[in-house]
């Protein structure tokens, strides 16, 4: 039997989980939709864990788990092991931690989606052309929403789980926010507000911040709006960090940073010009992709397993 590590990262829309060799090397990437009932004490959410926990291993019975890592979006306090809040999901101070030790048997590393997918990224990604850059990075993942993780001559901002939500700060433009406020940069900056913009425009209905992309370069010019407002609103929120956090690095992850350069071209230019004597950041896209989150729990179920005992982060 070969040591394994099971993975998991529970977002607002799916459930992504793997079974990992300790050299990092993933099995069989399962998604699962993340249970949208509400549920105060994410039960739905844990019994869908065990769900994907039998799949993976009937599919690799010679990987036997030695540790897990379990990554969740939301407020989360790391050093208490719980999600506290999930405005998505309806989750209210669930012990993740302790539960998943509990049904799973073994040591139980955890952490927040966003901010171990920055880990990771430093660690394994993007983070590796940084050099000395990376102890003062900003990590932005950019898709239905927008979360960042912060660090700070090398340590992450957590501020018990409310560090990083640069997508819930107020920028020019921004409309009226499904958290309650108003001007939120992921109402216009995210992927998702790009496609909503344009349909409400336009009259037009797109498949995502992609289609607006295409239809930018077929000539429309509503599409170049849109995207321009994006652009504008999240260089705004980048130079606010330039001038609070003075990060000598930004990293571009999540769904929209797949547009590569016609994202962060523009992107750099729209920062520097909003700077003065502030330190201009260099401007770069992620590595990790798709699977930041599953790495990020690779990365805390390691650290579970060397501890032996429940991860202390």
């Amino acid at each position: 039997m070969e040591p394994a590590y099971l993975l998991f990262d529970i977002g607002g829309t799916d459930i992504k989980a793997a079974l990992a060799a300790v050299d990092g090397t993933l099995h069989t990437v399962l998604r699962s939709p993340t249970p949208q009932a509400g549920d105060p004490g994410a039960g739905a959410v844990l019994a869908e864990l065990d769900v994907l926990r039998g799949r993976l291993q009937a599919e690799h019975p010679s990987l036997t788990p030695v540790a897990a890592g379990v990554v969740v979006c939301g407020t989360v306090d790391e050093h208490a092991g719980t999600g506290v809040f999930s405005s998505n999901l309806g989750w209210r101070n669930v012990p993740f931690r302790r539960l998943c030790t509990e049904r799973f048997g073994i040591p139980t590393g955890f952490g927040h989606d966003v901010g171990t997918a920055g880990e990771a990224e430093l660690a394994l990604g993007a983070g590796r052309l940084l050099g000395e850059q990376a102890r003062n990075t900003a990590v932005l993942v950019i898709g239905t929403g927008i979360a960042g993780a912060l660090f700070v001559d090398g340590r992450r901002l957590e501020a018990g789980g409310f560090a990083g939500e640069i997508g819930h700060a107020a920028v020019p433009g921004g409309g009226d926010c499904p958290c309650g406020a108003h001007g939120c940069l992921e109402t216009v900056g995210s992927a998702a507000a790009i496609a909503r913009n344009y349909a409400r425009a336009t009259g037009t209905q797109v498949n995502g911040a992609r289609e607006v992309l295409e239809r930018l370069h077929a000539g429309d010019a509503e599409a170049q709006r849109c995207w321009n407002e994006a652009i504008e609103a999240l260089s705004f929120s980048i130079a606010q960090l330039c001038a609070s956090v003075g990060p000598e690095a930004v990293i571009i992850g999540g769904g929209l940073a797949q547009a590569g350069e016609d994202l962060l071209a523009p992107l750099r230019a729209a920062v520097e010009a909003r700077l003065s004597f502030h330190r201009k950041p260099r401007i770069l896209a992620a590595e990790l992709g798709q699977d930041a989150g599953l790495r990020g729990a690779y990365l805390r179920a390691e650290a579970a397993r060397t501890a032996g005992t429940e991860e202390t982060p």
